[in-house]
Order: structure tokens, then C-alpha cells, then sequence
């Protein structure tokens, strides 16, 4: 049976936006490592990941709703490896304390907005299409464009400060948003868990 219209316009934005966020986790890390951002070093990891969680889209569109709801909890936890690196990160940077240089820093921050804004509109149409599965993406994409403004407002403030505090700052901020995002996927999965065992929601 031919995939429908519905289902090759999804692969087609999942397949693009995962090609997106590859792309700009190659700029962004080296932009990162070359001043020192906890910020960026955070979301460079999650422009991976979020490359990682669409390819898993891809795999996993067609499946059934069991299975579906299994791929969204190993979602949940792939949207809480970000902030895991992002806490290893400030943990180290803490022991150094300069800040990172502001102009990069501002300038991809705006980069990874416009990837970011982009991806979220590919994805917000698509949004409710594949339960645990499309939420996740989109998700993830909307948090980034939240996380890209702090890091824009964190290279602002460090150049009128020459402080390391705002890119430390909006770097754990970074990984509280994937931690709220890993909730809410769990919590589409587990309810589409509960659908394809036929079970009443619990309340």
C-alpha cells in the first residue's frame, strides 16, 4: 500500500529539518570550542540530538502504537542528554571562569534562531500527526528557538559585562527546557502505551 500524501509529507519535513539540524551542529560547535561557550557547547549538542530524534522519526513512522509509544520513551531520555553535557560542561567551566567572546557568540545564537524558527515551522503542521513522535520534534525545535533568544540576550550582556555568568547561566537554562521536554514526550508515550493496551487514562 502506497504511503499517503499525509505520511510522505511528514518524512519529507522530519528528513529535511534532521539534515538542518546536522548541518548547523557542525557551525555551532566549532564557534563553541573556539570561545569557551558553555551556552553553545549546549546547544550544539542538542542541534545533534535533535538530528538523532528525526532520523528516529523516520524509522519509526509506520509503526504501530505500541511501538510508537516505545520509541517516544527512548526519546524522553535522548532529550535529557543535552543537559547532561551542558552540566558536565559548566561544571568544568566554572574552574576557568572567562568569559566567552560575545560577538560569536551573538552571531550564532542568531544562526541557530533562524535554523531553529525554521525547523519549528516545518514541524508545526505535522505536530499532532504521529502522537509521542512528531511532539518530540516539535518540542524540541520550539525549545531551541526559546534557548537561541537567551543565548542572543547572554552574548548582549556579557559584552556590556565582560561576565561569564550570562552564557553559564543560559547554559543550564538550556538543559531545564530539555528536561521539561523529556516530561512531556514521556508523557505522550505513555498514554499512547495506555491506548494500544486498550486501557482507560489514568487520572
Amino acid at each position: 500500500m502506497p504511503p499517503s500524501p499525509e505520511s510522505s509529507g511528514l518524512r519529507r519535513a522530519v528528513g529535511l529539518v534532521a539534515a538542518l539540524n546536522l548541518g548547523y551542529f557542525g557551525i555551532e560547535a566549532a564557534v563553541a570550542l573556539a570561545i569557551g561557550s558553555v551556552a553553545l557547547i549546549a546547544d550544539s549538542v542538542d542541534f545533534l540530538e535533535d538530528a538523532a530524534l528525526n532520523l528516529l522519526i523516520l524509522a519509526g513512522l509506520g509503526w504501530s502504537l505500541a511501538a510508537r509509544a516505545k520509541l517516544g520513551t527512548v526519546m524522553a531520555g535522548i532529550l535529557l542528554v543535552p543537559g547532561l553535557a551542558t552540566l558536565w560542561t559548566a561544571y568544568q567551566k566554572i574552574a576557568d571562569f572567562a568569559p566567552p567572546a560575545p560577538v560569536p557568540l551573538t552571531l550564532a545564537g542568531l544562526g541557530a534562531l533562524a535554523v531553529n524558527v525554521t525547523c519549528a515551522l516545518i514541524l508545526a503542521r505535522h505536530r499532532g500527526g504521529s502522537g509521542s513522535l512528531t511532539k518530540a520534534a516539535f518540542l524540541s525545535a520550539r525549545n531551541d528557538a526559546y534557548a537561541n533568544l537567551a543565548i542572543i540576550a547572554a552574548g548582549l550582556v556579557t559584552a556590556a559585562t565582560l561576565s561569564p555568568w550570562p552564557d553559564l547561566v543560559v547554559g543550564l537554562g538550556i538543559a531545564a527546557l530539555n528536561a521539561d521536554a523529556a516530561r512531556e514526550v514521556w508523557e505522550a508515550a505513555r498514554a499512547e502505551g495506555r491506548a494500544a493496551r486498550g486501557e482507560a487514562p489514568s487520572a
